[in-house]
């Protein structure tokens, strides 16, 4: 009788993997991102700090999803409030393109394609992901009511941003 086929991993492996892969991640991190190669500063030059690129990173949600709310809550917040100085954040949105409307077709309807429309104008304008991730915190908040003027208006004040431009870059009211 043949010996009976295993199946996933032995928990020995799994740990000598997650092991591997960590070594390997914090290697990355510590040598791979350098702009210059590892040596030392000659001892006639003083020392001066090297910039580290930033590391890309983009969220993809929509805007009138009660999901939205949780993933920015729960995930994006916590883990900016940790990284914001390693990452380039960007917030995407989701939708469908089409050949009619505006060209995209947007879930939970027209409504959410305005909303999308109106935190990616905030982002091109306020591109600090602390203005632009707050604004659209504070309309995720109460997403059943985007894109209602008084809740943006509310929110672009709570987040010192300006609604007169993004009106004007954007939105019409």
């Amino acid at each position: 009788m043949p010996p009976p086929i295993r199946r996933g991993l032995s928990p020995l492996r799994l740990a000598l993997v997650s092991g591997y892969l960590a070594l390997a991640g914090l290697v990355y991190w510590q040598f791979g991102t350098r702009t210059q190669p590892f040596l030392p500063d000659p001892p006639s030059v003083p020392h001066v700090a090297t910039a580290k690129a930033l590391v890309p990173l983009e969220a993809h949600i929509m805007s009138k999803c009660p999901d939205a709310k949780d993933c920015l809550r729960e995930l994006v917040l916590p883990a900016m409030q940790k990284i914001h100085d390693k990452v380039n954040f960007t917030l995407s949105f989701i939708g469908t393109p089409t050949d009619e409307d505006d060209g995209v077709e947007c879930r939970h309807g027209p409504q959410e394609c305005l909303g999308n429309i109106i935190e990616l104008c905030a982002q091109k304008l306020y591109p600090d992901p602390k203005t632009f991730l707050g604004f659209t915190m504070c309309l995720t908040r109460d997403y059943e009511r985007i894109p209602e003027r008084n809740l943006i208006e509310d929110c672009a004040l709570e987040h010192a941003i300006d609604f007169s431009s993004l009106n004007d870059s954007c939105l019409y009211f």
